[in-house]
């Protein structure tokens, strides 16, 4: 089962539990997790032994850092098998290049390449017989990083662990499209913040109005800048797209917005089919007014976790409804298409996305 990695140390125990791990029938997202996983340790400067072992609970101080101060970060990638055609991992390099870049704001140490990397690809192989194979399914794999410093001093954390876990997952919505709302009182990061890193504060930050929002009917945020609060920036754990014509617009990038691989790679990949793409400063009230008259027939969000996900309408707290022509646009929905035939092995990769796993 699996194949040896030359930078990780796998235990017969992990290889044991394996064995004896069956999938539940029910798998929904993130819930069902993998019965092994990776961790490492970083101590006096230097990363110790990259291990895989069984799942296991953590045992933590009650001063360890993470849990006073927040120093964190994590990725979300995922490896596919739908039709039993992979594992397929996409784009692992781009989340190593961004958990690192996530790390440098955080005041945490570089991971380096050869171990993150081979770290996804071991979880991969070994877990190939638990990833889902149907279209959509995953594996979800999630790496992260946190401080393990035991006293309540206000400093950065000079120890640290790094981990690896799975989760055979179905996919993120089920239920086809999202309703929006337009969030125009809180905001989630700041210029000169933590915006564009990966760290579960900004997560927090969305969370109460994701409450309220969930209590007036709706499934997502969209957040809006923090100084004007006028210019579209991003949803809750996701990028945002608006369709017109054979136009598509995204805000630009900032330090505010995190750069989203699933993002990067629509862009690609719409410019590829022929559309026009355009990263630009978006006005809510300008889009809102477009959305009105038609000239913005869909709006969608991407992610890794939902890959591309059509928004059905987008509303304010005033009560104000604007539903788009298309709640699930020929224009994203054609997209998605085609990323998940390239993510999941039944199309042509021509920009070398789709790394095969043995």
């Amino acid at each position: 089962m699996g194949h040896s990695y030359k930078s990780i140390s796998i235990s017969e125990e992990a290889i044991k539990v394996l064995e004896n791990f069956s999938l539940p029938e029910d798998l929904a997202f993130g819930k069902v997790m993998a019965p092994i996983m990776i961790e490492a340790d970083y101590a006096n400067g230097k990363w110790g032994e990259f291990k895989m072992v069984p799942y296991h609970k953590l045992t933590l101080d009650p001063t360890c850092k993470v849990l006073h101060y927040a120093q964190e970060i994590f990725e979300g990638l995922k490896a596919y098998n739908a039709d039993g055609l992979g594992p397929f991992l996409f784009r692992a390099e781009e989340n190593y290049k961004r958990f690192n870049l996530s790390a440098q704001r955080m005041a945490m140490p570089d991971v380096p390449a050869e171990l993150f990397l081979e770290g996804c690809e071991a979880m991969t192989s070994h877990c190939s017989h638990l990833i889902p194979t149907e279209s959509g399914s995953s594996l979800y794999i999630r790496p992260f990083m946190f401080a393990t410093d035991d006293n309540l001093g206000i400093k950065p954390s000079e120890t640290f662990k790094f981990m690896i876990v799975a989760s055979p997952s179905a996919a993120y919505f089920s239920s086809g499209s999202v309703k929006v709302l337009v969030e125009k009182g809180a905001v989630r990061a700041c210029p000169g913040g933590v915006g564009h890193a990966k760290t579960g504060g900004n997560y927090a930050a969305s969370l109460y109005s994701m409450i309220e929002a969930k209590k007036a009917g709706y499934d997502q945020v969209l957040w809006l800048d923090a100084v004007n609060k006028k210019y579209i920036e991003e949803m809750s754990g996701m990028n945002f797209f608006a369709v017109y014509g054979n136009t598509i617009k995204t805000p630009t990038l900032t330090e505010t917005i995190l750069n989203g691989i699933t993002r990067k790679s629509i862009v690609t990949l719409a410019q590829h089919l022929g559309y026009q793409v355009e990263e630009t400063t978006m006005d809510i009230d300008e889009l809102l007014s477009d959305i009105k008259s038609g000239a913005c027939s869909e709006c969608f969000a991407c992610g890794t976790a939902v890959i591309i996900t059509p928004i059905s309408l987008l509303g304010t707290r005033e009560g104000e409804h604007f539903k788009l022509e298309h709640e699930q646009g020929p224009v994203s929905m054609r997209i998605r298409t085609e990323l998940l035939n390239i993510q999941e092995g039944r199309g042509d990769d021509p920009f070398q996305w789709r790394q095969s796993v043995k």
